[in-house]
């Protein structure tokens, strides 16, 4: 949004009675990140005296700062990261599918979750700030995916928002733009939401037909939920939402868009040139036409009247060929990637500069390592998120005819989050095995471990595994022999 629209929306808020909102200054730094994740700032832009005049320059960028946000996004809500539904102690046919996790299923594809989740992440990683918004539409629920610059907190206690407003700027088409504001609200105990609908003088108009002014949820939790990267907001005091993962690498950014930039300029520059005496520029014809000797579109020859001037040699023609400095710039750019990926969480080496793009590491992942501890730690925000989420959409289900009643909001919700470059599996299984066998852990606790079930999801299976076959055991011929080829070991 630009900063005139967005000071309109903090003073339409104003005139709705909130106060101590965040300042315009705060949503300035989040169009800094944004510029940079698109990729061209004010840091690209320069001028070049060439001896005569000043020329405009346009810096070259390798795009680190959307590769990181795609890299943050990838290893924590990617297409192998699992939502499971159970309810505590109920006896299901294993072949049976919930309906919570049915409806769960719909509602998610509908609304296009696995891949406009992984876009909000990438986002909320960029921006610093991202949210699910659940609502009901034309009878259905759906999922709202709102970045940073729309997001306005009203009120929030230790760090965490519990009241909010989510904009939208609309083109109206001949009447201009509107200002759509959805407010989340607490009263007396539950949450109500408000909708409002501004033109562009800031004058209330009506409502979009289905769209109810105010509607009473019922609900004792926010239907919004609240992503940031799980990192300390040192940019602004006293701020709930988050800061972008590279708010604090820019300087190093600056320096890889600066080497990538000279990386570039010295193969043009530094190209093999041909100098040649104007002489040879063109010969006569016969019939008094005259023919290029070169051809003109080659960028290779350069024409200079008197080349050879009184030079003893007489060299009518003359090559530049200059040695280019690959290997430092390639060195210089692999040390700053470094420096980058160690500030963002990656840790040392996670990007590889080869030839003229930038690869990212694929090997597993030791459990010690900085990456290892980072995604972990951004997993305890984006877990609650979604178990958050899961229980909202849940609860609008149970308005919807034919639902209404029919789904547990109190069931278990399980987050599989994708570990398989980040640990072992394999591993984690052997490890678990050897425990089991040694008395040392149950059967439960095994497929808890190795399932990432809940306990109670775990009791329900080693209950349904046992009434089936009260000799099945887990089976160590079914694991890879330890110190294999995947062992990290």
């Amino acid at each position: 949004m630009a900063d005139e629209k967005r000071v309109d929306v903090l003073a339409l808020l104003e005139r709705l009675g909130y106060k101590g909102l965040l300042s315009p200054s705060w949503y300035a730094q989040i169009d800094s990140w944004h510029d940079w994740y698109v990729g061209k700032t004010d840091f690209h832009k320069y001028s070049v005296y060439n001896g005569k005049q000043m020329v405009d320059c346009s810096r070259k960028t390798l795009g680190m700062p959307k590769k990181v946000c795609e890299d943050k996004a990838d290893l924590q809500l990617n297409e192998k990261v699992e939502i499971v539904v159970s309810i505590p102690g109920q006896e299901r046919d294993p072949k049976t599918v919930l309906p919570e996790q049915a409806f769960l299923d719909d509602v998610l594809d509908r609304n296009n979750f696995w891949v406009r989740g992984n876009q909000l992440i990438e986002k909320a990683s960029a921006l610093g700030t991202g949210a699910f918004v659940e609502y009901i539409a034309n009878g259905e629920v759906g999922i709202d995916y709102i970045h940073a610059d729309m997001i306005f907190p009203l009120s929030w206690e230790n760090g965490n928002i519990t009241e909010c407003a989510f904009v939208s700027i609309n083109n109206a088409g001949k009447d201009g733009q509107q200002v759509y504001i959805n407010r989340h609200v607490v009263e007396d105990g539950r949450y109500v939401v408000y909708n409002d609908l501004f033109d562009s003088d800031g004058e209330a108009v009506e409502l979009p037909e289905g769209t109810a002014p105010r509607w009473e949820t019922g609900y004792q939790s926010p239907l919004f939920q609240i992503v940031t990267p799980n990192i300390v907001n040192n940019v602004a005091k006293n701020n709930p939402m988050g800061v972008s993962v590279y708010a604090n690498s820019l300087d190093a950014l600056k320096s890889i868009d600066a080497i990538f930039d000279s990386y570039y300029n010295e193969f043009v520059l530094g190209r093999k040139r041909i100098f040649i005496d104007g002489s040879l520029v063109s010969v006569d014809i016969k019939d008094g036409g005259i023919k290029p000797t070169f051809d003109n579109r080659d960028v290779v020859f350069y024409g200079i009247p008197g080349l050879s001037g009184d030079d003893e040699s007489g060299k009518k023609i003359t090559e530049s060929n200059m040695t280019l400095r690959v290997e430092e710039h390639q060195q210089a750019l692999q040390a700053h990637l470094d420096v980058l990926s160690e500030n963002v969480g990656f840790g040392k080496g996670y990007y590889k500069f080869d030839a003229d793009n930038v690869q990212t590491a694929t090997a597993v992942i030791s459990q010690n390592s900085k990456l290892y501890r980072k995604i972990k730690k951004d997993e305890i925000i984006l877990e609650k998120a979604l178990i958050d989420m899961v229980r909202a959409v849940l609860f609008l289900g149970n308005m919807l005819p034919g639902w209404a009643g029919k789904l547990n909001t109190g069931a278990d919700i399980s987050i599989n989050f994708d570990d398989s470059i980040i640990e072992d599996t394999a591993e984690i299984q052997r490890k678990a095995l050897l425990e089991y066998n040694a008395e040392l852990i149950d059967k439960v606790q095994y497929f808890m471990d190795t399932r990432n079930l809940e306990e109670s999801a775990a009791i329900e299976f080693v209950a349904k595994m046992e009434a089936r076959n009260p000799e099945l055991e887990p089976d160590l011929d079914l694991l890879p022999p330890l110190g294999g080829a995947d062992d990290p070991a």
